[in-house]
């Protein structure tokens, strides 16, 4: 009987150790998501502009519509990640944007209205960044429109060493699903656009030019940019 009863006990101690193997793994997953950055490692941090919500709200049809973010995306990057674009040269498909300069795209400035964003013409359309010499790139931070809420078609992010995007191309983010934009498909999700940007992963890739693809949105056919960021060393 005493052996009967101690088996129990036995076995109950496994249970309540098993148990509570569980919650400290869990504890643990919570404290290394609150650690600070690993040695080698920062989080990346940049200027989030101020909400500005302007017109009359547009229904967004797309397919698995990435929800919107309340707060700033977060990565951690390699130590002595800086920002590389400002004040680089942008190029584009469209030579006469309809409103504004392509030379906002890295003035600096990411605030919603008039005078912010360069609006391209209708279709597939790119532009270019050329950051003058080969860098490791950390991230891309893409800002297309958030004075109003909308999803951009084909967004495609790509980086290469060739101007001409002919050899060497790296592709970091593409959601046409359906090669509209004959860059080949996607799997990324759309995204609803905001202040806080979209924020892509580089991984370390090297490059010197960074080129991004749209294809209208959903509240009409043209294309906006109002700043990309280009993080790397």
């Amino acid at each position: 009987m005493k052996n009967i009863a101690l088996l129990t006990l036995a076995s109950s101690a496994l249970i309540f150790s098993g148990c509570g193997d569980k919650g400290a793994s869990d504890s643990a997953a919570s404290d290394a998501a609150s650690a600070p950055a690993s040695a080698g490692s920062m989080p990346l941090t940049t200027e989030i502009p101020p909400e500005l919500i302007e017109g009359t709200p547009q229904p967004i049809k797309v397919q698995d519509l990435e929800k919107a973010p309340s707060s700033a995306p977060t990565l951690m990057v390699p130590e002595g990640t800086v920002l590389l674009s400002a004040g680089k040269t942008v190029t584009g498909s469209d030579d006469f944007p309809i409103i504004g300069e392509l030379e906002y795209i890295t003035d600096g400035d990411k605030e919603a209205g008039e005078g912010y964003f360069v609006e391209l013409m209708d279709g597939a359309q790119w532009v270019q960044i050329d950051l003058e010499a080969e860098a490791e790139l950390a991230a891309i931070w893409v800002w297309h429109y958030h004075s109003q809420a909308r999803a951009y078609h084909d967004v495609i992010v790509q980086v290469s060493n060739d101007p001409e995007f002919a050899t060497g191309v790296t592709e970091l983010f593409n959601n046409d699903y359906d090669n509209s934009a004959e860059q080949g498909k996607g799997s990324a999700k759309p995204y609803v656009d905001s202040r806080y940007g979209k924020l892509i992963d580089a991984k370390g890739t090297k490059a010197q030019y960074v080129r991004l693809y749209s294809n209208g949105n959903t509240a009409n056919d043209m294309n906006h940019y109002i700043e990309v960021e280009v993080y790397g060393k």
